[in-house]
């Protein structure tokens, strides 16, 4: 079996508008899940438990009578960390620790200073009092996306987690459960869906309703959190995962195609595309992807992946590798180049920067530390990786001296009269020291 990868070159007729068609991803669901997950969230906002007992009974084919028995008891919690193989465990308690102590550097604190006059002017930093976290579920165990979205939260000092993952015919994954465990999660529900959200986003009867709601699911859960914007914070509406390699020609291709491989294997809708100067480097690449294809478990969505939005990109020089990368903006980019600390900082536009030969992406995913929740589709242009400050807010604080107010009194009173705001001006003015 030969991949039918797609190869460009900047020096073809044509380049930028290939590039961009194969870039190009719409992340809107279609009228029909739009107006199906509008019912749900309207449903479940209306009736609570009823409706999400309802609707988890329906679409995960489980049978609960109330709605206390979507709680997952804590007995059954310490039930399934002692099924889970002790190396795993071992291994989510490490990965955990990285994940913190990186995370720690992150934290805010709150700051002010005093003018001349005594005025005091800051920033007091809260974290949030209550986050969702929603993961994923059934036969599918994402434990690190347990980590990346818990951990920054408990280290800004969220009070309470809540966690949702669906439970489809009953399959509760062990790991997932010791996962929410060590990160520390608080309650956990065995929910999913639009209507996990919506119960997140408005509360119900037994689901507490929280100030943000992170966390990776299908189109339906991505399309929920669209709709609860608003009511609550959240994190991101993700697309499909996606790698972009930069690569001078000296890296083992053996290393980069498995590389390109970790990103196709996700799904079939992700992009994995290699970027290089050297033009038989490429073709070593490809010699190595095909054959290290036929060993790999999920070879036909890898297939697919780089058959449809894969790419072999040939660049004049590294310069132009650069600029493409920071017109792609991926959410993963690899620079697999000698002296990669002197090409970073010619990256604007990316989500997690992977420096030299032997940073794998896939320890990103794990246990490297920073955050594996990043921006997809070209958002790195404006957004950065989920982290503490996403689970805090600010709050400005002005604490005016007397001599203060009224110096202020004369700038903010001719403004406000400028915009015609007659009780701003004398609000401020009312402050001022009469002569």
């Amino acid at each position: 079996m030969s991949i039918n990868i797609k190869r460009l070159s900047t020096q073809e007729e044509g380049f930028k508008n290939e590039l961009d068609a194969l870039l190009a991803w719409d992340s809107v669901s279609d009228l029909d899940v739009q107006q199906t997950v509008a019912n749900i969230v309207f449903d479940v906002r209306k009736r609570g438990n009823d409706a999400l007992l309802e609707y988890t009974n329906k679409f995960d084919r489980c049978e609960f009578k109330t709605a206390e028995q979507l709680e997952v008891p804590v007995a059954d919690i310490q039930a399934a960390i002692a099924r889970v193989d002790a190396s795993i465990l071992q291994a989510l308690k490490s990965a955990a620790e990285r994940v913190k102590s990186y995370h720690l550097h992150q934290k805010q604190d709150s700051w002010q200073y005093e003018e001349a006059d005594g005025t005091v002017l800051g920033q007091q930093v809260m974290p949030l009092d209550r986050v969702g976290v929603y993961v994923p579920g059934g036969k599918a165990a994402y434990p690190s996306s347990v980590l990346m979205n818990v951990m920054p939260a408990k280290v800004a000092g969220v009070k309470e987690i809540i966690m949702v993952v669906p439970t489809p015919d009953g399959v509760v994954n062990d790991i997932v459960l010791a996962a929410a465990s060590i990160a520390g999660v608080d309650r956990i529900f065995t929910v999913g869906g639009a209507q996990a959200v919506a119960a997140l986003a408005y509360g119900t009867e037994t689901i507490p309703k929280v100030d943000k709601i992170v966390g990776p699911g299908n189109i339906f859960v991505a399309t929920a959190k669209r709709m609860v914007f608003g009511a609550v914070g959240i994190d991101m509406i993700a697309g499909p995962s996606e790698i972009l390699v930069v690569c001078d020609g000296k890296t083992d291709p053996d290393w980069i195609a498995m590389d390109l491989f970790s990103q196709a294997e996700h799904d079939e809708d992700a992009q994995s595309i290699l970027i290089s100067p050297d033009a038989a480097y490429l073709d070593k690449v490809l010699e190595s992807m095909n054959k290290l294809l036929e060993g790999q478990s999920r070879k036909d969505i890898i297939l697919a992946s780089l058959e449809g939005r894969g790419a072999l990109v040939h660049v004049a020089s590294m310069d132009e590798a650069i600029e493409i990368a920071n017109h792609v903006a991926a959410e993963h980019l690899e620079l697999s180049v000698d002296q990669p600390e002197l090409w970073a900082p010619k990256i604007r536009h990316a989500g997690a920067i992977f420096m030299g030969r032997h940073t794998a992406e896939a320890l990103g995913d794990y246990c490297a530390g920073p955050n594996h929740v990043l921006p997809t589709s070209g958002t790195a242009r404006f957004s950065s990786p989920l982290g503490v400050y996403d689970f805090q807010k600010r709050s400005s604080l002005i604490n005016c001296s007397v001599q203060g107010a009224s110096e202020l009194a004369k700038i903010a009173g001719p403004l406000a009269r400028g915009e015609s705001l007659q009780a701003h001006a004398m609000s401020a003015e009312y402050r001022q020291i009469k002569d």
